[in-house]
């Protein structure tokens, strides 16, 4: 039983991953769990548990403690020989390009295996040399200047001169972050505390669930830089088909971890009133359609969502035009409703997203038996659609390809396909032992190659905007918030019983208000307290 105290959480198992926090420097040393453990919980056996500790990069090249960073190139950092292509499961390899190419219907389709775009390696430096500096940077890392870096990084990067302008991740918010404590209107940052907050409420849910306190659990390890990356580059007003591993878009959108915990411990509060299942989110407010388990099913609502938004447009000439983006899986891709989906979006021209996130694996079988064929992008020119492949381990490579998705769809009234390159670090979900059809090797080389989080760290470190001090705090406060609003649920009551009938018809039928009675004489009958 879990002491309902903030000051200390004792843990209802030896090894269960959610410690006990009496201070920071404590919590840290206990939180030092091996990355994976093979052990038998709950009836499941060989699972691989994380630990709550967020990766870090394993060596740092030193930084000068200045004030003052006259040049990027000031410091001693030593550039290695840029990737020219990047591994993939099965050890396939994909060429990295550089140049942000939306392909169009109109263009020639690639050749051979479609290139990756890429703006961020895996050291965290952006790709291409640096050039001689145009201007100084000054005190970029106590001021934490946005406007400041974006003109440095354009200066040195001048080929990702536009994405760099254009990007919203490099641009300081006009609104405060109710999120972000220290530094309120710096949207870079807050995507970095996102990422990490979305690992640790995984891990923690996660852990939770092991324990029987929750039900089910997915976890979007190894995705965090692909989510908050293209959410970052949608407005509010963009419709949301989620597939069911995509909280990261309903975070940035600011749904608090209070509400994802109500959900998952489905409480009176859960604004499903308890019908899904844990991480079948949705919020009307957010513009974020809650998510149903059948595959493929999201994509057809966008399609007709979209359609609708581009109806409202043609009523209302100087209404802002709006999309609609589904999230899918490559397994998702091998369903009947994306076929459908993708062929009304194309004829009818539906100003739309499809944006896929290829993690390997579609639960447990892995893409060399899913497909034949070069990805999922590949199909997007039979079906008269644009589209772009993007490493969606790689934030601003993603938010990039995003924007310029978006920015091509409305202009086109036309969908646009990207196909986002990733790794699931974790299982497929709770129900789910993926060390039965992968090596542990495979999962631990993309977890120290790719890890997107380490990436936007190592990026941040080059401009001390960045230390271990600083990730620890960030760390310590995520995972405390995380504790507090999962106790919170935890002890809230469950939603009435009576909203089983409700909201499934816009009034409730005579056969709904039957069984309805029914159920309530039957519970009164035996004095049942639901």
């Amino acid at each position: 039983m879990i002491v309902r105290s903030l000051k200390r959480l004792t843990p209802r198992t030896a090894s269960s991953g959610i410690f006990s926090i009496e201070n920071a420097s404590q919590e840290r040393s206990m939180s030092t769990v091996p990355l994976h453990l093979s052990r038998a919980n709950n009836g499941m056996v060989n699972v691989l548990v994380k630990s709550t500790k967020v990766p870090r990069p394993a060596t740092i090249v030193p930084v000068k403690k200045s004030k003052k960073i006259e040049t990027l190139t000031s410091r001693p950092v030593q550039r290695e020989a840029m990737p020219s292509h990047i591994s993939y499961v099965g050890n396939e390899k994909m060429p990295i390009t550089s140049n942000l190419k939306i392909v169009t219907p109109k263009d020639d389709t690639p050749r051979g295996i479609w290139p990756v775009f890429r703006m961020m390696d895996e050291n965290g430096q952006l790709r291409g040399e640096a050039l001689p500096p145009s201007i100084h940077s000054n005190d970029l890392s106590s001021e934490r200047d946005l406007d400041n870096l974006r003109n440095v990084l354009a200066s040195h990067h001048p080929h990702f001169a536009s994405e760099i302008h254009s990007s919203s991740l490099l641009h300081t918010s006009a609104h405060e972050y109710p999120d972000m404590p220290l530094h309120p209107h710096n949207t870079l940052l807050r995507a970095h505390r996102q990422m990490i907050r979305l690992r640790k409420m995984d891990t923690i849910l996660h852990n939770a669930q092991r324990q029987g306190r929750i039900s089910f659990y997915m976890t979007h390890h190894g995705e965090e830089g692909l989510l908050i990356g293209s959410a970052s580059a949608l407005s509010p007003k963009d419709f949301v088909f989620a597939q069911y591993r995509e909280a990261g878009v309903l975070m940035w959108r600011s749904f608090t971890l209070d509400q994802f915990c109500n959900q998952c411990f489905s409480t009176d509060l859960d604004l499903g009133k308890g019908k899904q299942m844990p991480v079948h989110y949705g919020s009307r407010a957010l513009n974020y359609q809650t998510v149903s388990s059948p595959l493929g099913t999201q994509l057809t609502q966008a399609v007709g969502a979209g359609y609708k938004l581009k109806l409202d447009c043609q009523k209302s000439p100087g209404k802002e035009q709006a999309v609609s983006i589904a999230y899918f899986g490559d397994g998702a891709a091998s369903s009947v409703d994306f076929h459908s989906a993708c062929n009304f979006a194309a004829t009818l021209k539906v100003p739309m997203i499809f944006f896929c996130r290829n993690n390997g694996y579609a639960i447990s079988t892995p893409v060399k038996d899913q497909y034949a064929g070069d990805g999922i992008i590949s199909r997007a020119p039979g079906y008269g659609m644009a589209g772009i492949r993007v490493d969606g381990n790689d934030i601003f490579a993603v938010h990039a390809a995003v924007q310029a998705a978006r920015a091509y769809a409305v202009e086109n009234d036309a969908p646009v396909m990207i196909e986002a390159m990733t790794y699931r670090q974790g299982h497929h979900s709770t129900s789910d032992d993926s060390s039965r059809y992968r090596d542990a090797e495979e999962v631990q080389n993309a977890t120290d190659v790719s890890d997107p989080i380490v990436r936007l760290d190592l990026f941040l470190r080059q401009f001390d905007w960045m230390d271990d001090s600083i990730a620890m705090s960030i760390e310590d406060e995520e995972r405390v918030a995380v504790l507090r609003a999962m106790e919170a649920a935890e002890s809230r009551p469950d939603p009435d019983i009576r909203h089983m009938f409700e909201d499934v018809y816009h009034e409730k039928p005579p056969h709904l208000i039957k069984q309805e009675e029914v159920l309530m004489q039957h519970l009164k009958k035996h004095n049942i307290k639901y």
